[in-house]
Protein backbone atom coordinates (compact mmCIF):
# COMPACT_ATOMS: atom_id res chain seq x y z
CA UNK A 1 0.00 0.00 0.00
CA UNK A 2 1.50 3.23 -0.97
CA UNK A 3 2.00 5.86 1.75
CA UNK A 4 2.78 9.40 1.67
CA UNK A 5 4.55 12.62 2.94
CA UNK A 6 2.79 15.95 2.98
CA UNK A 7 4.48 18.52 3.52
CA UNK A 8 2.88 22.49 3.60
CA UNK A 9 4.60 25.69 4.93
CA UNK A 10 5.21 28.99 5.01
CA UNK A 11 8.54 29.90 3.99
CA UNK A 12 9.80 32.41 7.04
CA UNK A 13 13.19 33.07 5.71
CA UNK A 14 13.85 32.94 2.03
CA UNK A 15 17.77 32.99 1.97
CA UNK A 16 18.28 30.78 4.88
CA UNK A 17 15.21 28.12 2.13
CA UNK A 18 17.18 28.46 -0.97
CA UNK A 19 19.39 26.03 0.27
CA UNK A 20 16.96 23.31 1.28
CA UNK A 21 14.70 22.29 -2.36
CA UNK A 22 18.30 21.30 -4.30
CA UNK A 23 20.03 19.56 -1.02
CA UNK A 24 16.34 17.59 -0.19
CA UNK A 25 16.69 16.31 -4.08
CA UNK A 26 20.04 15.11 -4.12
CA UNK A 27 18.93 13.14 -0.71
CA UNK A 28 16.20 11.14 -2.97
CA UNK A 29 18.57 9.29 -5.19
CA UNK A 30 18.30 5.57 -4.08
CA UNK A 31 14.80 5.87 -2.56
CA UNK A 32 11.82 4.63 -4.33
CA UNK A 33 9.38 7.62 -4.42
CA UNK A 34 7.84 9.96 -6.63
CA UNK A 35 7.42 13.83 -6.19
CA UNK A 36 3.77 14.52 -7.27
CA UNK A 37 3.21 17.55 -5.72
CA UNK A 38 5.56 20.47 -5.37
CA UNK A 39 3.49 24.23 -5.67
CA UNK A 40 5.17 27.64 -4.10
CA UNK A 41 1.79 28.92 -4.64
CA UNK A 42 -0.73 26.97 -2.83
CA UNK A 43 -4.18 28.04 -3.23
CA UNK A 44 -5.75 28.04 0.26
CA UNK A 45 -9.74 26.95 0.61
CA UNK A 46 -9.98 26.00 4.62
CA UNK A 47 -7.75 27.28 7.77
CA UNK A 48 -4.67 29.32 7.30
CA UNK A 49 -2.19 26.94 5.23
CA UNK A 50 1.73 27.91 4.30
CA UNK A 51 1.86 28.84 0.31
CA UNK A 52 4.47 25.73 -0.16
CA UNK A 53 2.81 22.16 -0.42
CA UNK A 54 4.91 18.92 -1.44
CA UNK A 55 3.60 15.56 -1.83
CA UNK A 56 5.51 12.27 -2.06
CA UNK A 57 4.29 9.01 -2.69
CA UNK A 58 6.43 5.98 -1.28
CA UNK A 59 5.57 2.46 -1.77
CA UNK A 60 5.08 2.15 1.84
CA UNK A 61 5.17 3.95 5.34
CA UNK A 62 8.74 2.07 5.63
CA UNK A 63 10.33 3.43 2.64
CA UNK A 64 8.90 7.13 3.59
CA UNK A 65 10.25 6.93 6.56
CA UNK A 66 13.84 4.75 4.99
CA UNK A 67 13.75 8.26 3.22
CA UNK A 68 12.55 10.84 5.89
CA UNK A 69 14.78 8.85 8.58
CA UNK A 70 18.18 8.60 6.39
CA UNK A 71 21.60 10.28 7.15
CA UNK A 72 21.25 12.36 4.14
CA UNK A 73 17.74 13.97 4.61
CA UNK A 74 18.85 14.32 8.33
CA UNK A 75 21.57 16.92 7.40
CA UNK A 76 19.20 19.05 5.63
CA UNK A 77 15.93 19.04 7.24
CA UNK A 78 17.42 22.04 9.50
CA UNK A 79 17.62 23.90 6.23
CA UNK A 80 13.27 23.84 5.76
CA UNK A 81 12.59 23.25 9.57
CA UNK A 82 14.84 26.49 10.68
CA UNK A 83 13.49 28.84 7.73
CA UNK A 84 9.57 28.28 7.34
CA UNK A 85 6.76 26.79 9.95
CA UNK A 86 4.30 24.49 9.11
CA UNK A 87 3.39 20.75 9.40
CA UNK A 88 4.63 17.40 7.72
CA UNK A 89 2.13 14.39 7.67
CA UNK A 90 2.63 10.60 6.43
CA UNK A 91 -0.37 8.72 5.45
CA UNK A 92 -1.69 5.83 3.76
CA UNK A 93 -3.01 5.77 0.49
CA UNK A 94 -6.86 5.32 1.05
CA UNK A 95 -8.06 2.14 -0.53
CA UNK A 96 -12.03 1.86 -0.81
CA UNK A 97 -13.43 -1.37 1.30
CA UNK A 98 -15.24 -3.97 -1.08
Amino acid sequence: MSAYLVFNYAITDPDGYGAYPPAAFATMSGHELEILVADYASEPKEGEPGSVTVVLRFPSKDAALGWYDSDGYREVKHLRTDNSTGITVLCDEFVMAS
